[in-house]
C-alpha cells in the first residue's frame, strides 16, 4: 500500500477523506476509527492486551516510538481499566488530533489557523496530497470487492480493511455493498499475528458500526 510507514491510525484517517473536498473532512466517526485503528496496531505489536475484556497494557515503560501510538499507550496506562469498545469512544480526539499533527508532519496535510467566530483560535486541515489518498482508498476499494484471498494479505492489512469495513465508510463503497462474510474474513486474517487481536478487531469493529456510534453519540 502507499506510504509504507504511515501508521494504521493514519491511514484510517486517509480512508475516512473526501478529496473532493479542499479541507480534510472525513465520516462523523472518524475521532473513534483512527482510535479503533491504534487499539489494534497496539494490540497487533503486543503492547496492549485483553484480560477478561479489559484492556491492559503488558509493559509499563514500554514505547513504540510513534507519537500517536505512544500517546494512547500513556492514557491507557493513567486511566482506570476499561473495556476495548469503551476505549473506541473515550477522548478518542486526543488520538485524532495527533494523528492530525503526524500527517501534517509527513506532508499529507496542512494546518490552517483560523479563530472560530472570529475570536478562538483552532487549526483546520487541508489535503495536501490528494492522489496518496486516492491511491490508498482505491487499494482497500479492490481489497474490499475481491478478488484478492483474504490469505494474500498482510495481518496489517487485513486488519486496517476490516475496520474501514466495519465503519462502512461512504468515501470506499456504498453502504449496501460492504459484506460481512467478507469483513469476517479480514478479521480471520488479521487476527493471525497475536492471539488477542482477532477478539480485538471484532470489539473495537463491533463499536464503529453506523448504528453503534449513533447511539452513543
Amino acid at each position: 500500500m502507499p506510504d509504507g510507514p504511515l501508521s494504521l491510525p493514519a491511514r484510517l484517517y486517509l480512508l475516512a477523506l473526501d478529496t473532493s473536498r479542499s479541507e480534510a473532512t472525513g465520516a462523523a466517526q472518524t475521532p473513534q476509527l483512527v482510535r479503533a485503528g491504534a487499539l489494534a496496531e497496539l494490540a497487533r505489536r503486543g503492547l496492549l492486551l485483553d484480560e477478561d475484556g479489559i484492556v491492559t497494557p503488558v509493559d509499563m515503560d514500554a514505547h513504540t516510538g510513534d507519537a500517536v501510538l505512544d500517546g494512547l499507550l500513556e492514557l491507557v496506562r493513567e486511566s482506570r481499566p476499561h473495556g476495548w469498545r469503551t476505549w473506541v469512544t473515550l477522548r478518542s480526539r486526543i488520538t485524532l488530533d495527533a494523528v492530525r499533527e503526524q500527517l501534517t508532519a509527513e506532508g499529507c496535510l496542512r494546518a490552517r489557523k483560523k479563530r472560530a467566530l472570529g475570536l478562538f483560535p483552532t487549526v483546520e486541515y487541508d489535503i495536501a496530497r490528494p492522489a496518496v489518498v486516492e491511491a490508498l482508498q482505491e487499494e482497500v476499494r479492490q481489497i474490499l470487492r475481491g478478488p484478492v484471498p483474504a490469505g494474500q494479505l498482510s495481518d496489517r492489512d487485513a486488519a486496517l480493511v476490516a475496520l474501514a469495513a466495519a465503519a462502512e465508510l461512504r468515501t470506499l463503497l456504498p453502504r449496501k455493498e460492504y459484506h460481512q462474510v467478507r469483513i469476517e474474513e479480514l478479521i480471520e486474517r488479521g487476527g493471525q499475528s497475536a492471539p488477542a487481536l482477532r477478539k480485538v478487531l471484532h470489539e473495537v469493529g463491533g463499536a464503529l458500526t453506523p448504528t453503534s456510534v449513533t447511539a452513543g453519540a
